[in-house]
């Protein structure tokens, strides 16, 4: 079944008057403006087929700044895509951004999931995290959407086999990995493990323990916590009297601020904290209060730098123009991966997705972030790990 949405102004203004009303947040009309947000996209031509296209990520709460990064780069790829008044299936078509708010919650993201089947997107983008990612990956297998994560990375995400779910990063068996060996390579020898609990962080837990026993490090502590806390203070006590070299932290960016100032006022000034790419963004220091631990951070992101990125620099002027202040990591992911799935739409000739998920898996894309082609498990065929650390406020590339 073409999956094309034909809208007169009409129900284009009730669809407004819902979005308004509810957490949904429909591509604005020409002029409008969101709260936060970019003036949206000119509409489209006269004529032209309107076509939803979902992302979905936590867009409030506290790592909605990661969520708000995901949704930009879905926003500025199909706003360049409008602009080249593209014909599919020989007609006009126009792509609309619908846009949920999953809260970073797995219920919710199950809920948005089913909400996106029965609105019958073409497309989603997203999730964010593993924990909302994997259960939701169940609701758009079921109901035929193909889904692109650019930032899940538990591996558990691809286990199932689900035709229709790709991921465009790399996922956690490659950062612990590179993480762990990196601190094997530099002399840590003692470390404690605390992970969140959620998918993401017990996974790279998981991982990080198994490559630092293959590299002859002693775990000599494993924590627990969640990804709401903020006072690590009795965790960090206990570790602290097991006297490690460094801490591995399984968890987000909005735990391991307020962890990282509190190590510093617990004197662990000089253990390392290593982290997966949710520690890894431009907002850390500001969540430590710019505590020197910041300093001491080591995380691993899968792919390259945007200043690495063949044409990076360039594309993130693009989108500072636009979005200023709110490049955080994966908006460069989400970018590829709505133009990867566009791609395969025009390949296919169909925005269809039964008729286009065989041109997805077979994508051959030379993208902003690099070669994109899929494995028969809708892996990256050669996914990328890069290293970062701190100073002076700013994160760098090791």
């Amino acid at each position: 079944m073409q999956r094309s949405l034909t809208l007169s102004l009409n129900v284009l203004a009730l669809a407004a008057l819902v979005a308004v009303a509810g957490c949904s947040k429909q591509e604005p009309a020409a002029g409008a403006a969101t709260s936060g947000a970019a003036p949206a996209a000119a509409t489209a031509d006269a004529g032209a087929v309107e076509v939803p296209f979902g992302t979905v990520g936590p867009i409030s709460g506290g790592i909605a700044h990661i969520g708000k990064d995901v949704e930009n780069g879905v926003r500025l790829a199909l706003d360049e895509v409008n602009a080249s008044k593209p014909t599919i299936g020989g007609k006009p078509v126009h792509f609309t951004v619908v846009a949920e708010d999953d809260a970073g919650d797995p219920k919710q993201a199950t809920a948005v999931a089913q909400k996106m089947c029965d609105s019958k997107v073409v497309a989603v983008v997203g999730h964010l995290q593993s924990g909302t990612t994997i259960p939701a990956s169940d609701i758009y297998a079921k109901c035929g959407i193909p889904m692109i994560t650019a930032s899940a990375t538990n591996p558990d995400l691809t286990k199932p086999g689900h035709k229709n779910v790709f991921r465009l990063i790399a996922n956690d068996n490659q950062l612990g990995e590179a993480v762990a060996v990196y601190a094997a390579q530099n002399g840590v020898k003692n470390v404690a493990i605390v992970d969140d609990r959620t998918a993401f962080g017990q996974g790279l837990a998981v991982v990080f323990k198994a490559a630092a026993d293959k590299n002859g490090m002693q775990v000599v502590a494993n924590e627990f916590t969640t990804d709401k806390a903020t006072d690590f203070m009795a965790i960090l006590t206990a570790i602290k009297a097991k006297k490690p070299d460094a801490i591995l932290f399984g968890g987000l960016d909005a735990q391991a601020g307020p962890m990282l100032r509190q190590m510093g006022q617990l004197g662990l000034d000089n253990v390392k904290l290593f982290g997966g790419d949710a520690i890894c963004t431009e907002k850390l220091p500001e969540l430590a209060s710019n505590s020197k631990t910041v300093e001491n951070v080591i995380c691993a992101t899968g792919g390259s730098s945007v200043q690495k990125m063949a044409g990076g620099p360039e594309w993130l002027k693009g989108y500072e123009a636009k979005y200023p202040k709110q490049f955080q990591i994966y908006s460069p992911y989400a970018y590829d991966a709505t133009r990867v799935l566009v791609e395969a739409m025009k390949a296919a000739d169909s925005t269809d997705p039964a008729v286009y998920l065989p041109k997805l898996a077979a994508t051959n894309f030379k993208g902003l972030t690099g070669e994109i082609s899929f494995t028969d498990k809708g892996e990256l065929q050669k996914p990328a790990v890069t290293l970062y650390t701190y100073k002076d406020g700013k994160r760098v590339e090791m």
